[in-house]
């Protein structure tokens, strides 16, 4: 079995995330978004094109604020259509603008996007993509189970041998029961 362990240290663009990013725990409301956000745009894509294009996203997408891109209309749909920095697919354009949607809700129903995260742990992958796809769009099993392993909700980021698996396990994700 391959793993993310396996190619990206040392790599220029997959090395910093993985050394830093992938499998950590994360609690801000942007940084969830962006990575519910890219990992959408990933599908039938190579993580590798979504990390080149991630300064694009950022810029094209208000800096992955949930209210600036939950208020998108029509005009900012054909700005991000006609946008060669980002993946121009109608579909996830709009699966972007709805979930931003959703994530306000989430503020009202659960206090946040983290903390509905939290209500809901711990949960097989299988009940994850349930969840997902009745909560959210865009989000089938590759996706929902790549964007839980990415924030530590569940298993599989890292080898067990991995040097940032030590660093992970020492922060105590939610996948080892924080």
């Amino acid at each position: 079995m391959s793993y993310y362990c396996d190619i990206a240290p040392g790599h220029p663009v997959h090395g910093p995330y993985h050394e830093n990013e992938y499998g950590f725990p994360q609690r801000d409301e942007h940084e969830l978004f962006e990575r519910l956000l890219l990992e959408i745009n990933q599908a039938g894509l190579s993580w590798e094109t979504i990390l080149r294009k991630r300064e694009g996203f950022r810029n094209a997408y208000s800096g992955f604020d949930v209210d600036a891109v939950a208020a998108y209309g029509e005009a900012d749909i054909a700005r991000l259509m006609a946008d060669a920095s980002i993946i121009r697919n109608r579909l996830k354009v709009l699966a972007a603008i709805h979930n931003a949607q959703v994530i306000q809700g989430l503020r009202a129903s659960h206090g946040g996007f983290a903390e509905w995260l939290d209500a809901h742990h711990p949960l097989t992958k299988a009940e994850w993509v349930k969840l997902f796809k009745k909560t959210f769009r865009f989000t089938g099993g590759e996706i929902t189970g790549e964007f839980l392993m990415s924030l530590g909700y569940l298993p599989g980021a890292h080898r067990e041998d991995c040097p940032v698996m030590v660093r992970i396990a020492a922060i105590g994700p939610a996948w080892m029961g924080r």
